[in-house]
């Protein structure tokens, strides 16, 4: 199982440099966990820089994965590793989500960088 951040979605989205490096895995969607956070992160992406109808799209093809949504096992494990990692609410609710389905998070973000069961590719400028 695996997880990709919002930021590589937008990666592959918009054919930036690490879209290749995504989009295997973004293309296996039986193995693809999407939390309902980044649903939200990349529909509101996509209402800011495209459309509505755009939005919706790119809802659409992350339903086509494993949508998983907060419960509280993952709100606590969240707020377990935002302590301990100094992560923001959101970046720790992505992370917590790909430890409860016993993934790797996928990722450029920097916040991300060494941490378990992550997979960190380093954004090319």
């Amino acid at each position: 199982m695996h997880v990709v951040d919002t930021c590589g979605w937008i990666e592959w989205l918009t054919d930036g440099a690490l879209a290749e490096s995504y989009a295997p895995y973004l293309a296996d969607s039986d193995n693809l966990v999407v939390p309902t956070l980044v649903q939200f992160e990349l529909y509101k992406w996509c209402l800011r820089e495209k459309d509505e109808a755009a939005a919706l799209d790119v809802i659409g093809l992350t339903e086509a994965c494993l949508v998983r949504a907060l419960d509280t096992r993952i709100a606590l494990s969240a707020a377990d590793l935002s302590a301990r990692h100094k992560l923001a609410m959101a970046d720790a609710i992505v992370y917590a989500t790909a430890l409860a389905v016993g993934g790797k998070l996928l990722t450029s973000d920097t916040h991300f960088k060494g941490l378990p069961e992550v997979v960190f590719w380093q954004k090319k400028t």
